[in-house]
């Protein structure tokens, strides 16, 4: 799963909102989105009249699959039935830009593709693949998503992306009965996750669960370091290379990472274990084995309840979640992103990416599950619990102030392609975190080869 693009928001509202133990969060008297019985030219529940579209055919293509994919069918299935379009969902490997650029060279690119990063948005905008969103896609985005985030879309003040889906991912999940067998509580700051890992240890349970084989979870534990603890400029300006990888606050934000990654008892399968272990194993091994899992914690984003769905634990019960901990002065939120772009410009191509920028695609996808849309006129009562219900609410009321996933606006080759860059360096310093001025200068030689500067 790749869902990437971050948001930081308010450290007053999160700090009691993204709790799992609330019992509601007051979501259901929102008014829902959308009228699955809506056919062709018909306007929906939300007002959105779309065009019928009987005899066109349509490709989208996204890096997604197994569940993520199936449920985003059901999704293009609903736009099937209300214009009489044939749309066809292409498997995409990683990174989605070779992918592309492979389909446009063989002349065959597909109508829309979902893009993971605002970088890859605008490098298919100078490359001159990527076709501006207008007429009612135009609308649904101004209509429906809050300034930061239609921004986010643009390139040069121009329109591309429409971010269909979101992912809060500053959420540390937990096996709700080892915490209570430990005696452990839900850490609020650094030390305080500190102090819970040590309690899990010595009840006889390994803390933590962490995907070393997969780059982009070692850069969302960075980033949420970071973003807590050097604050928005500093995070800012690493973000943009405006300074470098070798600056002290990295130094710091990678010490602060060693005192659980450099720690082999607390990494279920130590530092090696970890680096062959892939982001799915990493939440279904946290909720299986009853009260001896290999770990009691696995942190990422709220996308981790569809792989959660895969074991018997229950979310809310079983498996509970908490805000990543406080590190710095304030409480990070990063969030994971996908945006539909248009490849090919045509009457359905611009239709479809208005259903998707539209509250009744994000309705179908949310009562799926596994699902969040920064879409602010999803009612909150569309999605299928209270957890899920709180999370998307948190998102939406951060409103404007947040803050992007540091590898997302990265060149695609520093900040998301596996086995290079950022996420190679990583992955080194999980196998040797001591070595923080290595880890350093690596990171740096790369972010320079990437950005040119």
């Amino acid at each position: 799963m790749r869902s990437r693009t971050v948001k930081t928001a308010a450290a007053t509202f999160l700090a009691g909102a993204l709790t799992l133990s609330l019992a509601s969060c007051g979501g259901s008297d929102d008014e829902p989105s959308g009228d699955s019985s809506s056919k062709g030219t018909e306007t929906t529940g939300s007002g959105l009249t779309l065009p019928k579209l009987d005899g066109t055919t349509l490709e989208v293509a996204a890096v997604w699959s197994g569940g993520e994919q199936a449920n985003f069918k059901k999704v293009l299935a609903e736009f099937e039935k209300r214009t009489g379009a044939k749309v066809t969902f292409v498997p995409a490997q990683d990174p989605i830009i070779n992918f592309l650029g492979s389909k446009i060279a063989g002349g065959k690119p597909p109508d829309i593709a979902l893009l993971p990063q605002p970088g890859a948005i605008k490098q298919a905008v100078d490359k001159g693949w990527a076709k501006p969103v207008t007429g009612l896609a135009l609308q649904e985005v101004q209509k429906n998503y809050a300034q930061g985030w239609q921004d986010i879309g643009k390139v040069d003040g121009k329109q591309y992306g429409v971010y269909y889906k979101a992912a809060n991912k500053s959420l540390v999940w937990y096996n709700a009965k080892v915490f209570e067998n430990a005696g452990a509580t839900e850490p609020k700051t650094w030390p305080e996750l500190l102090a819970t890992a040590q309690t899990v240890y010595d009840s006889g349970v390994t803390p933590f669960s962490v995907p070393g084989a997969d780059g982009w979870p070692l850069t969302d534990w960075f980033e949420n370091v970071y973003l807590s603890q050097a604050g928005p400029e500093k995070y800012d300006q690493l973000a943009k290379h405006e300074i470098k990888w070798t600056d002290p606050s990295v130094a710091e934000a990678l010490k602060t990472l060693a005192q659980i990654w450099g720690k082999q008892d607390y990494l279920a399968g130590g530092a090696s274990g970890s680096l062959q272990l892939q982001f799915p194993n990493s939440v279904t091994q946290t909720f299986t084995g009853g009260d001896q899992p290999k770990s009691a914690m696995v942190y990422e984003g709220d996308f981790v309840q569809v792989n959660i769905g895969q074991t018997k634990a229950k979310i809310g019960t079983d498996a509970k979640v908490f805000p990543f901990p406080k590190v710095g002065a304030t409480v990070p939120v990063v969030s994971g992103g996908d945006a539909a772009v248009i490849f090919k410009d045509s009457p359905g191509a611009q239709a479809l990416a208005a259903f998707l920028a539209s509250p009744d695609a994000a309705t179908v996808h949310a009562g799926l599950g596994g699902y969040l849309s920064p879409n602010k006129n999803v009612a909150f009562s569309a999605y299928p619990n209270d957890v899920q219900r709180t999370i998307a609410e948190s998102l939406i009321k951060a409103g404007d102030d947040f803050r992007f996933d540091m590898s997302d606006q990265a060149p695609q080759a520093f900040g998301g392609t596996p086995g290079k860059g950022e996420w190679k360096d990583l992955q080194d310093f999980l196998m040797k975190p001591s070595d923080v001025a290595g880890a350093q200068a690596k990171l740096e030689a790369n972010a320079a080869a990437a950005y040119g500067n």
